[in-house]
């Protein structure tokens, strides 16, 4: 029913490139032929090559690099008249700023793409617009609004026999479910992503799907050593291709996962390298997830309440910047959870 995994992301000169090639080789021959299009004035080569480009750097956690790479691509791709070429870049501008924190950026600039792509006939850049939409209404908590997305997505992947695509709408409906505590639908939907992944070669795909069906092992059956050993896959994965965030999105889980069998000590661990990781890439998303995990594990370990309190505030504070209202829950809970009211939380918090 599906055919290989590809990434559409990789055009023009970069079209051989698989969907499992490395970040940094994807760069240095992206990097080559941008420089090489350049050079000949060939501005819709410039776009498309400067699209993966851009790409490879936002995967890698280099946030500046691409924010200039995904522009430049547009500016190309606009002086040769590609509408196409325009919405993928458009596209890239708005997947970077969902994980920048800027959503409202985002949803604007992946509104734009789905635009175009529609303008321009490209059905796949379209989708994943529209695909980069309803994620960020998911990591937003909006389920009942972007479910619906979801699923529509998920029958154009599956009748198109698109895995990749398929692959990444699971995944989004099997999170929403698993937030939502519905863990019995939630691993059988990250069990269909991961097998079908896995047939099409789709390494990227595979590793999150690992990661969603450790996470639910985990909560629903408490079975540590398991969901450990689905993480430790997924890892070797993520080194190998260079997927930085992916990485450190596994190292937080692995701390959730620690911390939920009370292996406080091991979990801290996790959750401060977690969160260098994402500060290092300036992923904020990611960081506010790793500092609650770290602010719960050291109130385990007899942090003061009143510096977990503040802590708490703060970042309560944070996520209502960014928007995310499904991590704000989680903020109230870890108060409910750790027996701290929130009317204590006056204490400036520690670093």
């Amino acid at each position: 029913m599906y055919g290989k995994a590809f990434a559409p992301e990789y055009q023009g000169a970069l079209s051989a490139l698989s969907v499992n090639s490395s970040l940094t080789d994807v760069l240095a021959v992206g990097t080559e032929q941008l420089h090489a299009a350049e050079r000949a004035g060939r501005d819709g080569e410039a776009a498309r090559s400067g699209l993966a480009v851009a790409e490879a750097h936002r995967r890698l956690g280099r946030v500046e690099d691409a924010d200039r790479a995904w522009k430049a691509s547009y500016r190309a791709a606009r002086q040769a008249g590609d509408v196409a070429a325009m919405a993928w870049a458009l596209w890239s501008g708005g997947t970077l700023a969902r994980q920048r924190g800027a959503l409202p950026l985002a949803r604007r600039l992946l509104q734009l793409a789905a635009d175009l792509g529609e303008h321009g006939g490209d059905v796949v850049v379209r989708g994943y617009s529209l695909a980069g939409l309803a994620e960020t209404g998911r990591i937003q908590g909006d389920y009942e609004a972007v479910g619906r997305l979801h699923e529509q997505l998920l029958a154009e992947a599956r009748r198109r026999g698109e895995a990749r695509h398929t692959v990444w709408a699971l995944e989004g409906i099997a999170q929403m479910h698993r937030n939502t505590g519905r863990y019995d639908s939630a691993y059988s939907l990250f069990e269909e992503a991961a097998e079908i992944a896995a047939r099409a070669d789709d390494r990227r795909g595979h590793a999150w799907a690992l990661r969603g069906l450790a996470d639910v092992v985990s909560v629903r059956d408490g079975d540590t050593e398991r969901a450990l050993e689905l993480l430790s896959e997924a890892e070797t994965t993520c080194r190998a291709m260079r997927l930085s965030s992916a990485l450190a999105y596994n190292h937080k889980m692995r701390g959730n996962v620690l911390y939920r069998a009370g292996r406080y000590t091991q979990a801290r661990a996790l959750y401060e390298q977690a969160l260098g990781e994402f500060r290092d890439m300036s992923e904020p998303r990611g960081e506010a997830l790793s500092r609650l995990g770290l602010a719960k594990a050291l109130a385990r370990l007899g942090r003061d309440p009143d510096e977990t309190a503040a802590e708490l505030a703060e970042l309560a504070g944070l996520l209502e910047r960014i928007g995310l209202r499904h991590v704000r829950g989680m903020v109230a809970r870890a108060h409910e959870e750790l027996g701290i009211p929130t009317d204590t939380r006056t204490t400036e918090p520690t670093r």
